[in-house]
């Protein structure tokens, strides 16, 4: 595999896919964007702009298709949870082949997936933290200084992984190798869901959350903390509870933001994922199945809190 230059899928442009492609375009990586008829359509003919926090101003071509006609070296997965089938239906398999698969997807379910559909490609477990929106039909607001990305696999040799990351911090990307993938995965679900669940039930911010719901939200931390590490993921309650308190008071999870929006949330890959676990390994998590069941009549109602 090249390490000079890179031939790079994006399976949805949106913020964050539409960053990373934009940021890897600029560092001379060949990248084509699989998207929808007309977000391709907009992207070939008008290309990226991105304002950012971390990388300035900038602007890139932009080459867009429904599907992907041709093997790549890596494929970055970045579409929600919940629209992730619909998504892969434009990577076939043997149009891949054995290029990396990189999926930065919420929850841990996807990891399965994507092996059993891509048999011959090595998927990467990969986690990103950035607030990074597209505001636009090709135009990404990255607000956040920062594009922290960890990846592990279990599978795919590290030496393809160790390339991997070098690949994305040449294009000025923070990436942290580790050695298991299942820690990895569940570190990042066990803030996630808290954060999702909390502030989309209460309709309110972090700040609030914690202020107002401490008891839920020590509850649904120790729940999570138990079921990863029955999962196998050593998860430190403590750890969790003080990143939570460092956040800014204003945040809003993803989750909570699709709720107003009425946009379909990301609830079952997320919330499900946590309660299908301790299911699997007989852990009792009362808090987290009361919010998620209630979250869901919210859905179903099409009641916004």
């Amino acid at each position: 595999m090249p390490e000079s230059q890179w031939s790079v899928a994006v399976v949805g442009p949106g913020g964050v896919g539409g960053l990373l492609g934009a940021v890897l375009s600029r560092a001379g990586h060949s990248v084509v964007y699989v998207a929808k008829p007309d977000t391709a359509a907009a992207s070939n003919s008008g290309g990226l702009s991105v304002h950012s926090a971390q990388f300035g101003e900038f602007h890139v071509p932009a080459k867009a298709a429904p599907s992907l006609a041709e093997p790549v070296d890596l494929c970055l997965v970045t579409v929600k949870a919940n629209s992730l089938d619909a998504a892969l239906a434009g990577v076939p398999a043997e149009a891949l082949r054995d290029g990396l698969v990189l999926p930065l997807l919420n929850g841990v379910e996807h990891m399965t997936a994507l092996r059993a559909r891509f048999p011959a490609a090595p998927v990467v477990a990969g986690a990103i933290r950035v607030e990074s929106t597209r505001v636009a039909a090709g135009r990404i607001e990255h607000t956040s200084p920062f594009s922290w990305i960890e990846v592990a696999s279990d599978a795919a040799p590290r030496e393809r992984v160790d390339v991997l990351a070098a690949q994305l911090r040449r294009a000025d990307l923070d990436v942290t190798v580790r050695n298991d993938e299942t820690a990895l995965l569940w570190d990042k679900l066990a803030f996630l869901a808290p954060l999702a669940l909390l502030t989309t039930h209460a309709g309110a911010a972090a700040g609030v959350v914690r202020d107002e719901r401490r008891a839920d939200l020590e509850a649904v931390v120790g729940e999570v903390a138990a079921v990863a590490g029955a999962a196998g993921a050593r998860v430190d309650p403590a750890a969790i509870l003080a990143m939570f308190d460092r956040v800014p008071a204003g945040m809003k999870s993803s989750m909570q933001r699709d709720a107003e929006a009425n946009r379909p949330t990301e609830l079952d890959a997320i919330g499900g994922a946590v309660l299908r676990a301790a299911r699997r390994h007989g852990i009792d998590t009362p808090i987290t199945a009361r919010l998620v069941d209630e979250l869901r009549a919210l859905e179903t109602s099409g009641t916004v809190r």
